[in-house]
């Protein structure tokens, strides 16, 4: 059986497939599992030994289409359900297949009138369950995440002294959207209240000068690795973190595919939309009992009351791991 995985983006999204990559290829005999996603996001896949063959939206949908077309697909595995996986789907006539449910009319109801119709179910369980008439079922795992030769990182050449493997704090301090990170006094303060223990701070390129304030303005050990790690020596260095507190963002899934204790920094966004770190250690830190919250599914460049209170009020004194 060849079976069409497709998923565009983003990391973390991405990252939360690899449950069902993994089941599908080891619970079917003889399956062949091809993924579509965006060139920015191969990396990701490259080295799952779950996928057999990658396929990128490098040029028009119709160039993908066609290069589809020709590999004679049985099934598809919708996990994205937008407009072009969609046409996608339509394009490939005859190629049975099933989308995922967004639950889009719940979660507008919880963000429009704070009326909770979600289910108690993770996104990965409704993912599964695209890919439920082909038979597959929980193999009790969680995510994957495989870091690809040569990326991996030796703390003791790349951090400074008085930073070794398993005892210093991952702090991912970047996300998408402004409304799911903390202010940066709110970040300093989480810092503060880390000492003495060592902080590593990760993002990409775009957090470097956040992570320069933080680390000027921090008491005890901080090194700003913003910018600095590809997204698989991040990786690395969150495998080898004591443990992670992390923004809803792609870092925080890559934590949870290493079975790491995490700590979650919710904003306007909430883990009832059911994206929280998966069958890992966590506790999530949100501001209770606000009216606004949550006032988006995905997040905003500013906040729209004006206030910020969901990471303004954030309470980051934090019963801390020894």
């Amino acid at each position: 059986m060849k079976i069409l995985v497709l998923r565009f983006s983003s990391i973390g999204d991405i990252v939360l497939t690899t449950p069902v990559v993994r089941q599908l290829k080891t619970q079917l005999p003889g399956a062949q599992v091809h993924f579509a996603t965006k060139p920015a996001y191969r990396s990701l896949l490259e080295a799952n030994p779950y996928v057999d063959k990658l396929h990128l939206l490098a040029g028009s949908l119709g160039e993908l289409v066609r290069e589809l077309r020709a590999e004679r697909f049985d099934f598809i595995v919708d996990l994205h359900n937008n407009l072009r996986t969609r046409l996608i789907r339509l394009q490939l006539p005859g190629v049975l297949g099933q989308a995922f449910d967004k639950l889009n009319w719940q979660k507008y109801l919880l963000v429009r009138f704070k009326i909770n119709r979600l289910p108690p179910v993770h996104i990965v369980d409704r993912y599964r369950a695209a890919a439920a008439p082909l038979g597959i079922r929980d193999d009790g795992g969680g995510l994957d995440y495989f870091i690809p030769l040569g990326q991996e990182v030796v703390v003791a050449e790349a951090l400074p002294p008085g930073f070794r493997a398993g005892q210093y704090v991952a702090v991912a301090i970047g996300a998408q959207h402004a409304t799911k990170r903390l202010p940066v006094e709110k970040l300093i303060e989480l810092v503060h209240n880390l000492a003495p223990r060592p902080v590593v701070l990760l993002g990409g390129p775009g957090d470097e000068s956040t992570g320069h304030v933080i680390e000027l303005a921090a008491k005890g050990l901080v090194f700003n690795g913003c910018g600095q790690f590809s997204l698989h020596q991040s990786a690395s260095l969150v495998r080898q973190a004591q443990f992670v507190v992390s923004h809803d963002t792609g870092l925080m899934h890559i934590a949870s595919a290493f079975k790491k204790e995490i700590f979650s920094v919710w904003g306007n966004t909430v883990p009832q939309f059911g994206m929280y770190p998966y069958r890992t250690r966590f506790e999530a830190l949100e501001v209770l009992g606000l009216p606004c919250r949550p006032c988006s599914k995905i997040g905003f460049g500013k906040c729209p009351q004006g206030h910020f209170k969901c990471m303004r009020n954030q309470d980051l004194a934090g019963d801390w791991p020894a």
